[in-house]
């Protein structure tokens, strides 16, 4: 039950629906997708430098920290063997525990344990490359807890950003964001389309982190 972490530090929750809270975030090395426009390429790397932790280990770190929300992210979290053993003890623990997954990996199973965590889970959309390995059948084990989140780069991810949102009824399952890829896509732009499609329910959101600090810059 040993777990790959390339860094953990406090900060906030950029994105999602607990934006702006302070968080413990624990950063996973590795990735199965190669998004055009991820911006955390360094920890997706074979020979990223990482440190191997048992998941007592990661709860210690957080317990030490005395801050309440946790973030597991990547990378892809779950790609960790037995993730579920480390959000069960987190969750003990008295933690809130978010998972922020990229979409393509079944959640069911972790869905379905008592101690469940939140899921924060992306629909990757055209311009990322990797639409062609998400795994629907997740939107079936959401809660009114869980986000589903749409980087968009252009107007053709938002439209299809639409259709997934309409097909799936995502908006009457749970929190849905769309987020500007940042740099590629105004998010006046955004706007402009959800007012034009009399989009309802779906937030804007933008990277706060990204605006507090540098965009490219580690451990916030």
């Amino acid at each position: 039950m040993m777990f790959q972490v390339a860094e953990h530090f406090v900060s906030i929750n950029g994105e999602g629906a607990h934006a702006g809270e302070t968080a413990v975030f624990i950063r996973f090395k590795g990735c199965n997708l190669h998004c055009t426009y991820c911006d955390t390429q360094w920890a997706n790397q074979p020979d990223t430098e990482s440190v191997t932790l048992s998941a007592e280990e990661i709860a210690e770190i957080v317990r030490n920290t005395g801050v309440k929300n946790v973030t597991l992210t990547g990378g892809e979290p779950l790609l960790q063997e037995t993730i579920s053993r480390l959000t069960d003890l987190l969750i003990c623990q008295g933690n809130r525990v978010e998972i922020e997954t990229n979409g393509s990996i079944p959640i069911s199973e972790l869905a379905s344990v008592p101690n469940r965590p939140v899921f924060t889970m992306d629909y990757k959309l055209p311009s990322s490359g990797m639409e062609k390995f998400m795994c629907t059948e997740n939107f079936r084990f959401l809660s009114e807890h869980d986000t589903v989140k749409f980087v968009s780069g252009s107007v053709t991810d938002l439209e299809r950003a639409a259709e997934i949102i309409q097909k799936y009824s995502l908006c009457e399952k749970c929190h849905v964001y769309f987020s500007p890829v940042f740099g590629k896509i105004a998010p006046s732009e955004i706007v402009d389309f959800m007012i034009q499609n009399k989009i309802n329910t779906v937030r804007l959101q933008l990277q706060l982190h990204k605006f507090i600090w540098e965009p490219d810059k580690r451990g916030v």
